[in-house]
């Protein structure tokens, strides 16, 4: 869908308006847009086991040039499966080469070396920036027809990589990690797991990459540069069904540059505390299935990328054409994430079946000033979401890295819109486009907050048939062409809609429900176009001033 939609009469009636492009298989069921059917792996009947190259199970033993040898052996045969059998297997990287399906039985247990000496540095790609860090547990480059299968579980080992602060544990496991080593923060609201990582946090101003120190200096702080666990870069036809990834030193799945991917019926884990634990992160991929998938993660759970500000926008690479249904987020910075590092734009997206429990947001939108990067045509519908603590659909235009959820030493004063309108150039992110149908929310604290630039207004934002039960409803600021249609808001407190510089608002057939009546507020010199809802009465409102004469109706 190439044309840019206009918000007019006729655009809820256009959506979801039955242009289907099914390829005569399940996933593909009533996607919005032209999706291409995702070219699937195949593999050579060609097996052999970890056994057949020394490799020991009990995890006592290295099993990292086993491995190796076996990779060797099936690339020389042309591919085939490597089966790691039950029991538990150490190791340090593993590296897919192509034609390889590595198949982990139910049963076993791949558990990554703990000693950071088996993990060199290399360059890489991280949070959207061209960077140099640890080589990840496993990876893949420029790798064609790849796969890692099977009921077993892999473990990253990742305690050993992560700092973790204070405030997120109680008092007994705070004290477990002090007494395990490592190094606690001068402030004593952070533990650091050793010299090197804290020296690496000290000397980063920009997140997780090291800039105030030299190349050469890497090497000193190389705990800090913790890896993605699964790393694929690249790569051609891609599959990981059915195993479980745990415990990941930073990102647990990383596809990145790469095409023709399918993830699905993979339970995917970290600890909730856990510093930069997404679920998996696609970054500048097309034509992706996630599918029937479990997310109980500590950041993220599933998320667009498409790299960040210069680097990403020198890459141009949009994460475009995905489908993402019937899956399940416990625990996660956000359930359904685009941003923030979308510098290369994100296009074609369908989200559906899938229910968020728990997570910091439900429906993430974030980005930033200097990002540059366009987020259209998202087609969302069919979630339920419940015991959220934030926004069940937020979009926000200034995100600097913060959790949702204020932690210790933090405000909310970065999330407040600045008044001052900033020059429109290359840098200047674009939200548009973006529909949600059949949302459910319940026992959460905010319905929608949606927050553009005000040089650059959120655009062509349409919620349908949807029902919210939250603490606060509504609000709306520097955007233009929103249409909430068919959506009740049930919410407990505060105002019912707080309407800001924005344009073209349709709430015409929304309920808001509330104990006492809702008031809607509306103000900004900008703001005209706005229709109300039909029963709201002359007291229910709290018009500033500077609204022109029949700028809301």
């Amino acid at each position: 869908m190439k044309k840019s939609f206009k918000i007019i009469g006729l655009v809820a009636a256009m959506m979801f308006s039955g242009q289907i492009y099914a390829q005569n298989v399940d996933i593909y069921k009533d996607i919005d847009f032209k999706m291409p059917q995702v070219a699937e792996t195949s593999f050579s009947a060609y097996t052999v086991s970890i056994r057949d190259f020394g490799g020991v199970s009990g995890g006592k033993v290295k099993n990292t040039e086993a491995f190796k040898k076996a990779m060797d052996a099936l690339v020389k045969k042309g591919g085939g499966k490597l089966i790691v059998p039950r029991g538990i297997w150490l190791t340090g990287p593993i590296v897919l080469q192509s034609n390889i399906n590595l198949h982990i039985e139910d049963g076993a247990f791949i558990t990554f070396s703990k000693d950071k000496s088996d993990y060199p540095l290399v360059d890489v790609s991280f949070e959207g920036l061209n960077t140099i860090r640890c080589q990840s547990p496993i990876s893949a480059r420029n790798a064609t027809n790849i796969a890692i299968t099977g009921k077993g579980v892999i473990d990253g080992n990742g305690d050993v990589w992560r700092a973790v602060k204070k405030g997120k544990l109680a008092e007994a496991e705070w004290k477990k990690f002090v007494a395990s080593g490592g190094v606690v923060s001068a402030d004593g609201k952070t533990w650091y797991p050793s010299e090197s990582y804290k020296k690496g946090f000290e000397s980063s101003s920009n997140f997780n990459v090291p800039d105030k120190i030299s190349k050469s200096e890497l090497e000193s702080v190389k705990d800090f540069l913790r890896p993605v666990m699964v790393s694929i870069v690249g790569c051609d036809k891609v599959l990981l069904d059915g195993p479980t990834f745990q415990n990941s030193p930073a990102w647990n799945l990383h596809p990145l540059m790469s095409s023709n991917i399918i993830l699905k019926n993979l339970t995917v884990r970290n600890p909730w505390y856990s510093q930069n634990g997404d679920g998996v992160d696609l970054e500048s991929c097309k034509n992706v299935l996630i599918y029937d998938n479990t997310f109980d993660v500590g950041d993220d759970a599933i998320c667009i990328k498409s790299g960040k500000d210069e680097d990403g926008r020198k890459r141009n690479m949009p994460t475009e054409n995905v489908i993402i249904k019937n899956n399940v987020v416990y625990h996660g910075h956000g359930g359904f994430v685009i941003g923030s590092e979308m510098s290369g734009g994100a296009r074609n997206i369908h989200v559906s079946d899938c229910t968020f429990i728990g997570t910091d947001i439900g429906l993430r939108f974030k980005t930033t000033r200097g990002r540059g990067g366009v987020v259209e045509n998202i087609y969302v519908k069919n979630i339920d979401m419940i015991n959220i603590p934030t926004q069940t659909i937020g979009f926000n235009m200034f995100y600097e890295g913060a959790s949702p959820v204020l932690e210790d030493g933090q405000n909310a004063e970065g999330n407040k819109v600045p008044e001052k309108v900033f020059a429109v150039d290359e840098k200047t992110p674009i939200f548009r486009n973006i529909y949600f149908k059949n949302i459910n929310a319940v026992n959460s604290f905010e319905a929608v907050s949606i927050n553009g630039l005000a040089e650059m207004n959120i655009k062509n934002i349409v919620i349908e048939d949807s029902q919210f039960d939250t603490k606060k409803a509504l609000t709306i600021a520097d955007a233009d062409g929103i249409i909430l249609k068919n959506v009740k808001l049930k919410y407990t407190e505060g105002t019912g809609a707080v309407i800001y510089n924005s344009k073209n608002v349709d709430l015409s057939t929304l309920q808001l429900e509330a104990s006492q009546k809702p008031i809607i507020k509306v103000s900004g010199s900008k703001t005209s176009a706005v229709k109300l809802p039909k029963n709201v009465t002359g007291e229910q409102l709290q018009i500033s001033k500077e609204i022109a004469k029949n700028a809301v109706k």
